[in-house]
């Protein structure tokens, strides 16, 4: 495809889905790529400030993420962890030796006064990382899970419970008080696309959505909007995605997602395991594209990226 055709797109990003997608558009569109990420599952640990799915995403377009894990840095070592064992400190969270740089790095600049969005171009400048990567917020936003066993911050439910408690509700601390950000915002404004990765819609998504006034932002915008679903055959390729939806009430489809973004999308790129699903969703008003959305290796994120640029490309004609 002709990559030359776009100057700018921005891509909504969160886990591994996200990831993936994120890195297939930046060996496409390198620094004209924009990620946008989510920080509503952010947590304190040790001290630190954790930003998991904005690490996420900087690891994976770094190019220095533990492929086969799916999270976290390649040839990790976990001697500080090890020793909290032994000394009998140890969170429930892990952090890699190499991972602690980023976190000890983030932390000592926030507490320097920095916004989170200067400290997380700083990050990825050091990483290596050839797209900008935005948090969609500065401003404290949060994702609370309402389960069986009361709520849960957000990394509490997925790391020290295994996303094991059954799911009541999803609620969001700051939303109403959180903004997005003025450079994410001009972002949107300057994009040619917007790409909604196929992350988790409930807690990568939704959080994003509910930073004001993000939503009617899309809603306004005159430029392609289109989404990825990050549920194939009914099931997440990757997390609780499926699972949440089961327990909030609703079957999990390609279709269940679509239905989330009604107001402001333009297309969907829907797996083609789920071609039956197609009618349904054009039904919507969007305009359907096919493909293998599973992303293996180097190739198999490129060829979703392109997949999605060449849906979006066709709805600017």
């Amino acid at each position: 495809m002709d990559d030359t055709a776009w100057h700018h797109v921005v891509a909504l990003a969160g886990g591994v889905g996200g990831a993936k997608l994120a890195e297939g558009l930046q060996q496409r569109l390198g620094p004209r790529l924009t990620v946008v990420g989510n920080v509503a599952d952010d947590e304190e640990i040790w001290g630190l400030h954790i930003s998991p799915d904005l690490d996420s995403v900087m690891y994976w377009l770094a190019g220095v993420n533990d492929e086969a894990r799916g999270w976290g840095l390649a040839d990790e070592t976990w001697h500080t962890f090890e020793t909290l064992e032994r000394i009998g400190s140890a969170p429930w969270f892990r952090l890699g030796d190499r991972d602690l740089a980023t976190h000890l790095t983030r932390t000592t600049l926030l507490h320097e006064g920095k916004p989170l969005t200067e400290v997380t171009a700083r990050l990825a400048r050091g990483w290596g990382v050839q797209a900008r990567l935005l948090p969609v917020t500065d401003d404290r936003l949060r994702t609370i899970v309402h389960t069986e066993i009361g709520p849960l911050a957000f990394q509490d439910y997925f790391v020290r419970h295994r996303w094991e408690p059954a799911i009541q509700a999803i609620r969001f601390e700051g939303e109403g008080s959180a903004q997005v950000t003025a450079v994410v915002q001009d972002a949107l404004r300057s994009a040619e696309a917007i790409i909604l990765c196929p992350s988790n819609p409930f807690v990568s998504i939704e959080p994003l959505l509910r930073a004001a006034p993000l939503r009617e932002l899309l809603r306004a915008s005159t430029v392609p909007i289109v989404a990825v679903s990050p549920i194939v055959g009914g099931e997440a390729i990757k997390g609780p995605a499926a699972k949440m939806f089961r327990e909030l009430g609703e079957e999990p489809s390609a279709l269940a997602v679509a239905r989330r973004y009604t107001d402001f999308l333009d297309g969907f790129l829907l797996d083609e395991r789920d071609a039956h699903e197609a009618a349904a969703i054009e039904a919507l008003g969007l305009h359907v594209a096919m493909t293998d959305t599973l992303m293996e290796g180097a190739a198999g994120r490129r060829r979703v990226a392109d997949a999605v640029l060449t849906l979006a490309a066709a709805l600017r004609l």
